[in-house]
């Protein structure tokens, strides 16, 4: 006999919200607190229910996933396209999950040079994107937007690509995307609030 399992169920807690003289309640909103611990335990209480409803799926799962996974070409790399006398590729490598980005000076036949290796980067980090990559008009500096949570709060970083180091400085806090000035000082970003 197949005993019947309960989906957990939420507690409603009315919370009050006003916006342009408009009232409305919502009874779900302590929900966004991720560091409640009353959150957490409930939202591990739905992963619990949902493995327990697809425990008898899990090697379909697995099959799909391989069958979806076959079908993407793991050793690839992007279109090159030419910006400011660069050809900016982004490769993909065979057993690795993360884009490698290299640049060629003029020709398609230079010699690679590593901008970014995502797979280096995500060690160590359950979750990682690399997001808004921005070349300053002089091609010594890049900027780009890290996020190591998943909740699009990206940091933005500055790499100099002369001596290849990641400069001090960053931008908690953003978009991820920035746009340099002709000055090759000022980068122009959006903090979010």
């Amino acid at each position: 006999m197949k005993k019947n399992i309960l989906p957990p169920i939420a507690k409603q807690i009315p919370k009050e919200l006003v916006a342009h003289n408009d009232v409305r309640i919502d009874n779900y909103f302590w929900l966004n607190d991720r560091e409640n611990p009353e959150v957490i335990d409930y939202l591990e209480q739905e992963n619990n229910y949902c493995n327990s409803m697809l425990k008898h799926t899990e090697q379909f799962q697995k099959d799909l996933f391989q069958e979806m996974k076959s079908r993407i070409k793991e050793d690839d790399e992007s279109v090159p396209y030419k910006y400011n006398g660069y050809w900016y590729i982004i490769k993909f490598e065979t057993g690795k999950g993360y884009p490698i980005y290299i640049r060629r000076k003029e020709s398609l036949e230079a010699t690679d040079e590593l901008l970014f290796d995502c797979n280096e980067m995500a060690k160590g980090h359950s979750y990682f994107k690399l997001t808004g990559i921005s070349i300053s008009p002089d091609n010594n500096k890049v900027s780009y937007g890290l996020d190591f949570l998943g909740r699009r709060q990206y940091t933005i970083h500055i790499k100099d690509l002369k001596n290849d180091q990641i400069l001090t400085e960053s931008i908690e806090n953003t978009t991820g995307s920035s746009t340099w000035a002709n000055d090759n000082k000022t980068l122009f970003y959006t903090s979010k609030n």
